[in-house]
């Protein structure tokens, strides 16, 4: 299964089913699980360890060290989860110790052509990451966001679960759940209702985040005193409290 032209470094840990394409590299410190495919001309570096059943496509550079000058070569980490598909030219580095020395990518996730995941970042399951999606350091990204081509997230930005950004969209502050942002600079423009239906939401989860989206972006009013008003008036549905959870978490100011 590992083609007589890669080159896998000895302390490196591959399950026993694990492909891997011809003049690619594998270094020390890499664990990869069962049932992975790495295609022609990848590198991974460790220290990585990744889950089963993530493919890989040539010409991707996952695992290695960021160019971030604080980086001293510390033994920094990267954690790939389960099932994801890392299409051709991604890069991901991995964490500096002036965070959380490791970079985190969860499950079931979508990085298309070029996407770059900076160091440190926290990437939760079921997101798309279009083409040439850039996230700098320090990013989180919340589950079943989808991020258009050649958007960009300054560092220590959060992006909420099912969220959206629309193509070439500039976020420099934080992104509710469940909000729309486009432009550059991003604004908020609506509530991902498309992206609720296609996952089954239902259409009072729906209107019930409408509303509470008018709250926030339609009224005028502050963001403690929006969130006051949605605590008391719809702190029941749990997509708003979900909402609310993630306004409470900005530290950066949310995208108006």
């Amino acid at each position: 299964m590992i083609h007589d032209q890669a080159i896998v470094d000895p302390a490196a840990r591959l399950a026993e089913d694990v492909t891997v394409g011809p003049w690619t590299y594998i270094g020390p410190g890499v664990e990869i699980g069962p049932g992975c495919v790495i295609e022609p001309h990848v590198v991974i570096r460790g220290p990585t360890r990744i889950g089963a059943g993530n493919h890989i496509y040539q010409f991707s550079s996952v695992g290695e060290a960021t160019p971030d000058r604080k980086y001293r070569n510390e033994p920094t980490r990267l954690v790939i989860g389960d099932n994801n598909i890392i299409r051709e030219g991604v890069t991901i580095h991995r964490g500096t110790v002036q965070d959380r020395s490791e970079t985190t990518i969860g499950d079931n996730n979508l990085l298309m052509a070029a996407v770059h995941v900076g160091h440190d970042c926290v990437l939760g399951d079921n997101i798309v990451l279009v083409n040439n999606v850039a996230l700098a350091g320090h990013v989180s990204v919340g589950d079943w966001a989808i991020l258009s081509g050649y958007t960009l997230v300054h560092q220590f930005c959060k992006i909420g679960a099912h969220s959206f950004s629309g193509m070439g969209t500039a976020i420099g502050k934080d992104v509710p759940a469940f909000v729309t942002v486009s432009g550059a600079p991003a604004e908020a423009k609506t509530i991902n209702a498309e992206g609720m239906r296609r996952r089954g939401f239902s259409a009072e989860a729906i209107n019930d985040l409408r509303r509470a989206y008018k709250v926030v972006y339609k009224q005028g009013l502050t963001l403690d005193i929006a969130l006051q008003r949605l605590e008391s008036m719809m702190s029941e549905s749990p997509e708003v409290q979900l909402l609310i959870e993630s306004l409470h978490a900005s530290e950066r100011g949310i995208v108006r």
